[in-house]
């Protein structure tokens, strides 16, 4: 099955003749075909956003939520079914499919909020007799470009605040995972939204670049790797664009000695193993202090021996597949590379037979000690179901190997010493901190953060954030002479 564009409030043939298929990352089975969209097709998608804006930002900021009303209850209705093709092809498990489906439901019910979220202030008598004010008006057209980890989540991170704010919107979404979408947008089409006001297109680098390069965009939102989001970053910025980039990470967390081992050491493994380690915010590198590092190291282990890797589909699953063969066998690359620095493999995941599914891409859990910070496989984001152990003496220490590193996406710490916790949250260098959480993500309301190579822009998606990405804020200053108006 050739999968088709929404443009304009239509299921389109793209114009291109090249494909790429989209396949079951535990299965291997083909699902369909995605087409290879390129300028002309962005083009058409452009062009009948542009036509649909200026109607759109008319209608009063109230009716246009109630577009999203309806859709978070089709979303609530749909919610298993949306489940499942997510676990199909990206290969999550069912349980992490449907609490990426909670996210995407809690930024619709958040962009509900906008005519609360859009007003703007005023003051009177700024000077005598004139008055103040500040509004905020939609940019036009605006553009997502998204991955494949998350690919109903992140999508949403972006078009209910883009929309709500009286913008048309055009998604590009991951060419790896684009069934999930493509469903949800058939519910978008079912709210009654009128034409042009949300598209898809799908692609690669050339439908990416029309985009960048389209006079009539007047912003792009992305969720990637860094090098990525850095070239996105420049190509649209040179264009006079609105750009916010969020890229890579290498997430750290630090176990003090005084933590709840049991429960950090549980909540460590859901960060580091859930989704097969491709979430931008999966625990990456665990740094246990002083006397931590023994009962961490072999709880760690443990947990991660046990953890059950299959189809997503199946009962009882607890780890799938990661997304593509590129995938797997970069990864298992980095694995001997980390050994080769010196790591010692604690708990070795290649070549993982799951039967079955022997066609799969799995890696089962695997674990590196005494990796060295500043070597590569520290500095590397790897994206995949492999956590570094390092050891540090002092919390000081520990910060200071945090500090060190090129990303700041999130950081977490264990322990039970509010002074330790205050130290870590007030001195490391990144966006989103966890206590005592191994996930730190930000509800729809709070910004998704991140810092120096994980983020590129000034705004961040998510909550107020997204409003001021996806307004223009316009001052009014005001006088009327009362000699005007005498006749009156």
């Amino acid at each position: 099955m050739r999968l088709a564009n929404y443009i304009n409030g239509r299921w389109v043939p793209a114009t291109a003749s090249d494909a790429l298929p989209v396949i079951n990352p535990a299965t291997a089975e083909v699902l369909a075909e995605v087409p290879l969209s390129g300028e002309a097709d962005v083009a058409r998608a452009v062009e009948a956003a542009a036509a649909a804006f200026p109607e759109w930002r008319r209608t009063p900021a109230e009716e246009r939520i109630q577009y999203l009303f309806k859709l978070k209850n089709l979303f609530e209705a749909h919610l298993d079914e949306l489940a499942r093709l997510i676990t199909m092809e990206n290969g999550k498990t069912l349980a992490e499919s449907r609490g990426e489906l909670r996210r995407a439901i809690e930024n619709i019910e958040v962009a509900c909020g906008i005519p609360t979220l859009m007003q703007g202030y005023n003051l009177e008598d700024v000077a005598r007799g004139i008055d103040e004010h500040m509004i905020r008006q939609p940019l036009g057209v605006v553009a997502a470009i998204t991955p494949f980890n998350f690919p109903v989540m992140v999508p949403f991170w972006f078009l209910p605040y883009a929309i709500a704010c009286g913008n048309t919107f055009i998604l590009k979404p991951s060419e790896k995972v684009p069934l999930s979408i493509m469903r949800a947008f058939e519910l978008v089409e079912q709210t009654g939204l009128p034409p042009g006001v949300v598209n898809l297109v799908h692609g690669t680098k050339a439908a990416v670049d029309a985009l960048l390069d389209h006079p009539d965009v007047r912003a792009v939102s992305f969720v990637g790797s860094t090098p990525v989001a850095k070239y996105i970053y420049a190509r649209a910025a040179a264009q006079g664009k609105r750009v916010q980039c969020q890229g890579g990470a290498k997430n750290h967390v630090v176990v003090m000695p005084d933590a709840d081992m049991e429960a950090a050491t549980r909540i460590i493994s859901e960060s580091a193993f859930g989704c097969a380690g491709q979430r931008c915010l999966a625990v990456s590198v665990a740094v246990t202090v002083g006397e931590a590092h023994r009962a961490f190291r072999e709880a760690i282990a443990d947990i991660a021996r046990s953890i059950r890797v299959g189809y997503g589909l199946e009962e009882g699953v607890e780890m799938g597949p990661v997304i593509t063969r590129e995938s797997k066998a970069r990864i298992e690359a980095w694995i001997a590379k980390g050994v080769s620095e010196g790591a010692t493999l604690l708990l070795d995941g290649r070549g993982a037979k799951i039967p079955n599914y022997e066609r799969g891409n799995f890696i089962a859990p695997t674990l590196l000690e005494n990796v060295s910070p500043g070597s590569e496989v520290w500095q590397t984001e790897i994206f995949g179901p492999v956590l570094s152990l390092l050891r540090a003496e002092t919390i000081d220490e520990a910060i200071a190997i945090l500090s060190r590193h090129s990303y700041g996406n999130m950081a977490s710490i264990f322990t039970r010493s509010g002074a330790a916790a205050r130290k870590f949250r007030y001195e490391v260098l990144a966006g989103n901190i966890g206590i005592n959480v191994g996930v730190a993500a930000p509800m729809a309301f709070f910004p998704f953060s991140g810092w120096k190579e994980s983020f590129f822009g000034v705004v961040h998606g998510q909550g107020r954030d997204a409003i001021e990405f996806y307004t223009e804020k316009k001052v009014i200053v005001e006088r009327w002479p009362s000699e005007w108006t005498r006749a009156f």
